[in-house]
């Protein structure tokens, strides 16, 4: 299968398509999306903050729009793993373990952000750590063997 320039291995038809495997990738889609709806929300309300005159810095700019981005390329990359793409599958479980780490270590440097962004960045990393747990089970693992 070609993807974006990579070829790769598909994954295997049989776990693929087993129930439990579409359930999983359905359980994940929603758990990215709401990520990117926090995302989105948490934009939003530094646009807000911006308009009314309250402090905002480019820190908080870069770094809600660069969640915002990221939900968004996790989203794909989840919809090209659903139909068989070993590659974004790996990315997907990469991203989802690596990117709540990231969001709540940065988010706990004293003085980076206002608590408020803060929190609400912690509730986006909540979204995208729970759809680890899935993306990562034995499940979709079984979906996409390690060789072939």
């Amino acid at each position: 299968m070609e993807i974006a320039g990579h070829t790769t291995p598909e994954a295997g038809p049989a776990h693929l398509n087993h129930p439990r495997s579409q359930r999983a990738f359905g359980r994940t889609k929603t758990l990215v999306a709401v990520y990117g709806a926090l995302a989105a929300a948490v934009l939003v309300t530094v646009v807000i903050c911006a308009l009314t005159g309250q402090p905002v810095t480019s820190f908080m700019w870069g770094r809600s729009a660069g969640v915002l981005v990221s939900a968004a390329v996790t989203y794909w990359l989840t919809v090209l793993a659903a139909r068989g793409a070993r590659w974004a599958y790996l990315r997907v479980r990469i991203i989802s373990v690596v990117m709540p780490v990231a969001i709540i270590a940065v988010d706990l440097i004293p003085g980076i952000c206002p608590p408020w962004f803060a929190l609400m960045q912690a509730t986006c990393a909540l979204a995208i750590a729970a759809s680890a747990f899935v993306v990562n089970g034995s499940g979709l693992r079984a979906a996409f063997p390690a060789s072939r």
